[in-house]
């Protein structure tokens, strides 16, 4: 069987940069015991040598991830993120024509990570997240009886504050949860897309990161390309590829 390997966006001495698929662990976690597979684990085995995940993109989420090939560039890289030194930029599919753009300002529970459905005691933290809708279709999809036709729309989300499940929540939040969201979605709407387009995915997507390299101070700006299941939506809904990419 062929070694697994990820789509590598940038590489140096000091750290690397992988598209991670959708559905795929960064590390390997205590939530998913019996999972084998993860991103650090192929990339490691991919380069023959030990890598340290800089930050962490949920399971389902696909796109830019950074990983640091020692200690050193490991603890700064992963300080540049908690300190918002990192500027990150998401592409997600959402039920219905959220506005033009925005600034969602809610705070959010503090979720356990060994159940992340779960809040803690902890007070609400401040979490801010700023959006622009891309693109929007109206399609022929009676999901909810009462309509006979259902909405959907692209949009850049920026988080300016990094809360887990942070764009999920918001997004909701606002009454526009993300297509494939089973935590936090609609799942009828989840259900046509699967159905549609043939695979079962959150349409979250990290597509641009801005950031300070580790040792030599240049700044970066990495692109992940869109994933396949992005490219057949747009298709369906006669969005450019170059309008869903457009998120700096």
């Amino acid at each position: 069987m062929p070694q697994e390997t990820l789509p590598l966006i940038y590489q140096d001495d000091h750290m690397v940069v992988v598209d991670k698929p959708a559905n795929l662990l960064v590390h390997p976690s205590e939530i998913d015991r019996r999972e084998t597979r993860s991103a650090m684990m192929i990339l490691r085995d991919q380069l023959g040598q030990w890598v340290w995940p800089a930050h962490r993109l949920d399971r389902p989420t696909s796109g830019l991830l950074v990983f640091a090939l020692d200690r050193d560039g490991a603890r700064e890289l992963a300080m540049a993120f908690q300190e918002q030194r990192v500027r990150k930029d998401y592409l997600a599919i959402v039920r219905g024509h959220p506005p033009l753009g925005g600034i969602i300002r809610h705070a959010l529970t503090v979720k356990d990570d060994l159940g992340s459905r779960r809040n803690t005691d902890a007070e609400p933290q401040p979490a801010l997240t700023l959006y622009h809708r891309l693109a929007r279709a109206t399609v022929d999809w009676a999901v909810d009886r009462r309509y006979p036709t259902s909405r959907y729309a692209m949009v850049r989300c920026r988080p300016a504050t990094g809360r887990r499940h942070q764009l999920r929540r918001h997004l909701k939040h606002i009454s526009h949860p993300i297509i494939g969201d089973s935590s936090y979605g609609k799942g009828p709407h989840n259900r046509a897309f699967a159905e549609a387009f043939g695979e079962s995915r959150l349409y979250l997507h990290a597509s641009h990161l801005q950031l300070s390299h580790p040792v030599t101070g240049q700044w970066l700006r990495l692109t992940a390309p869109l994933p396949e299941a992005f490219l057949r939506v747009g298709e369906q809904f006669s969005w450019t590829e170059s309008a869903m990419l457009n998120a700096i």
